[in-house]
């Protein structure tokens, strides 16, 4: 759809500038109109992880004039394998901090804010309101519609994108004139249902593949060329090297941008979108054992004093690359078709494990349901690493 330019022009390019954007300013469609619209953007971007790292470096390239970045979180090694904005030397630092300096490295011309708070429904609408244009680069649901909700309620666009292992999505959303996010998925998945990038994985160069298309698309919008995504879901399969697209309709019954809309304010986003279902909560309520808990019981068990069945309910290439000695392995899965409930003991306290404690709290519902007594491990293996053996890799 093609839509009107995003933003005014800026009323000059220096010397300087006009140098760097040469390759811009040839193009007719852009032009120096054109780059003088995106001088004058201001865009946000939410997180600088693995969408947000090629999302920030080509809106900084592009001349964007002032670029928001959201980010609470640190620097990882794990996270180096995609996120491409920071560096082995930035492990441990703010990944706001990282992203700004490789931003200015890049174009000092850009004005770079930071805004390192987790975003949350506290403060999203004044952040939101800063900036001309959102783009999306979160790995959760929760969020998601958390940036849907406060764009739409803005009047504002966004630029959204998605990956897992091979797959990616991207599209671009704005109510006042096609579909919201929640015209295309007016629910979130059940709890535990779709995998996490960390649970799943993503191929690291995936990310540079989504988070070009959303920043060719944030760059349509702002100039006002060609036509954008909206209305328009983009699909990549990078293992078979297919693109493919799907339309989306602006639906009438949406509950936020519907006629009879529902919902006119934010709500909580992680009751909504159930970070674990109520079963495994409930559960987990009073049958979480800290790792240290868990070390002095395989303590326990190796002296003779007690006897229990550890349970990893990873998936099979997570249990290669890391688990817990004198664990047995049966994936989350088979709890919830029951075949697990088989290969359960009857006289033995039943100890479930994950990466971080979500899957083992769904997999823990399933056998205190069928009267296993069962615990599970607040945390995970990430925790038995960070604090029992830091010898061993985490990921």
């Amino acid at each position: 759809m093609s839509l009107p330019p995003l933003v005014e022009p800026a009323e000059d390019l220096s010397i300087d500038e006009v140098r760097r954007y040469s390759r811009h300013l040839i193009i007719p469609d852009v032009g120096m109109t054109g780059q003088k619209r995106l001088k004058n953007a201001k865009v946000l971007c939410v997180g600088a992880g693995g969408l947000g790292s090629p999302a920030l470096m080509y809106l900084a390239a592009a001349g964007v004039g002032t670029l928001g970045i959201v980010e609470f979180d640190v620097v990882d090694e794990s996270n180096l394998q995609r996120q491409i904005i920071h560096g082995q030397s930035d492990v441990g630092r703010p990944k706001a901090e990282s992203a700004r300096d490789s931003v200015k490295e890049i174009n000092p011309f850009v004005n770079v804010n930071l805004h390192t708070e987790r975003l949350d429904s506290s403060n999203v609408m004044e952040l939101f309101a800063q900036y001309d244009l959102i783009v999306d680069g979160t790995d959760n649901f929760a969020t998601r519609y958390l940036v849907n909700d406060a764009c739409v309620l803005l009047g504002k666009p966004y630029v959204w994108g998605s990956i897992y292992r091979f797959d990616g999505q991207a599209s671009v959303f704005w109510a006042e004139y096609g579909p919201c996010y929640r015209c295309l998925y007016p629910e979130p998945p059940p709890p535990g249902m779709v995998p996490s990038c960390a649970e799943g994985g993503v191929l690291g160069v995936l990310c540079a593949s989504i988070g070009s298309i959303q920043v060719t698309e944030a760059i349509k919008l702002i100039t006002g060329i060609g036509d954008s995504l909206l209305g328009r879901l983009m699909v990549y399969d990078a293992l078979e090297m297919d693109y493919r697209q799907v339309k989306i309709r602006k639906d009438p019954n949406c509950a936020i941008c519907g006629v009879n809309a529902t919902i006119a304010e934010l709500i909580d986003y992680d009751a909504f979108c159930g970070v674990i279902s109520d079963e495994a909560a409930a559960a987990a309520r009073d049958s979480t054992i800290s790792v240290q808990d868990l070390k002095k019981m395989i303590d326990e068990r190796e002296a003779g004093e007690r006897d229990f069945v550890l349970v990893d309910v990873r998936e099979p290439i997570e249990w290669e690359i890391v688990t817990i000695d004198g664990s047995e392995f049966i994936p989350k899965g088979e709890f919830l078709t029951g075949e697990a409930l088989e290969k359960l003991p009857q006289d033995k306290q039943v100890v479930l494990f994950c990466k971080v404690g979500g899957r083992s709290a769904e997999a823990l519902a399933v056998a205190k349901g069928a009267g296993f007594d069962a615990i599970h491990v607040g945390g995970g293996i990430n925790a038995w690493v960070s604090q029992i053996e830091p010898d061993k890799p985490n990921y």
